[in-house]
């Protein structure tokens, strides 16, 4: 009876100290959980040196399946397309979520620019890395612009081109950019707002922890926007000069990168095919991969 007693004990210490553990740091178990589910899906998780730097990506697919490279946006990291990913990975793409720097669990030099157009000499480099000579390179928001600047100057490394809620025109965001660093709940779900249509509820406890989150790489974002809007490497009179295959896919509702700029993107690249999600706003290949998926395989198959 004794010792049931103290394993009753020990058993309610640890799920006590795991409940506030949660409360505390709920981001960090969310993130654990997120590992969990990619390791259990095949989705490796690795590291590879980058010109100097630590840099991390996830790989999925068999080993000798034609190479698919995608390139998430600011703030954001490689696992944000592990929804999608599998679309490519089922259908025998070998596909490439890399962090990039400054981002996810990729390194954050105090060095690095962070611009768009030094994240794109990293991505070539990390290519370089890898001796992946071309591949179906995608970009998402901040990552679509960075994926237009290596197809416009490495044309020869890139078989299809494909632009998800891209940004990289020049135009000015129409809200508020100092909203990716929330200092607040109530900054966050302005942000919130601005990329779901409709946005779940945050929990006081998460709120409070994603914005100390947010706060700690928030400097990293600074530099990024800073760069992004001098308008220094804008796209407008370069994307003429693609010839690849190119498909845009954006979310109807996106108040980030608006429909509008998708429409401009198209025109710019007469070869270009466009995919509108309806219901979807900037997140759309997180939120609605479902919807986009099939499309997608398709395109890349072709």
């Amino acid at each position: 009876m004794k010792w049931a007693k103290r394993i009753f004990f020990v058993a309610g210490a640890l799920v006590a100290i795991a409940g506030l553990g949660f409360y505390l740091r709920p981001v960090t178990w969310f993130n654990d959980f997120l590992y969990l589910h990619e390791y259990r899906t095949g989705i490796e998780s690795r590291f590879v040196s980058v010109e100097g730097f630590h840099m991390h990506y996830l790989v999925a697919g068999p080993a000798a399946g034609p190479p698919v490279l995608l390139v998430h946006g600011l703030g954001a990291r490689g696992d944000d397309w592990t929804n999608l990913a599998p679309f490519l990975v089922h259908s025998g793409f070998r596909v490439y979520m890399p962090d990039l720097i400054g981002y996810g669990r990729s390194q954050q030099p105090a060095n690095f620019s962070y611009s768009v157009r030094d994240e794109a000499a990293t991505v070539v480099a990390f290519m370089d890395a890898l001796s992946l000579r071309k591949v179906d390179l995608g970009g998402w928001s901040m990552g679509g612009w960075i994926a237009q600047l290596i197809a416009i100057e490495h044309p020869e490394r890139v078989n299809k081109l494909m632009l998800f809620d891209s940004a990289g025109l020049d135009i000015a965001p129409p809200w508020d950019t100092g909203l990716f660093t929330p200092q607040n709940a109530d900054q966050l779900n302005q942000l919130e707002a601005l990329l779901m249509p409709h946005p779940p509820q945050i929990p006081a406890y998460v709120s409070r922890d994603l914005v100390r989150s947010s706060q700690h790489n928030s400097w990293v974002i600074h530099r990024a926007l800073s760069s992004m809007l001098s308008a220094q490497d804008v796209t407008d009179k370069l994307l003429p000069q693609l010839k690849m295959p190119v498909l845009i896919v954006w979310g109807e509702l996106d108040q980030i990168t608006p429909l509008d700029q998708a429409r401009i993107i198209h025109r710019l690249v007469p070869q270009s095919e466009i995919d509108v999600i309806d219901g979807c706003g900037h997140l759309a290949p997180l939120e609605c991969a479902a919807p986009i998926g099939p499309a997608l395989v398709q395109f890349a198959e072709n």
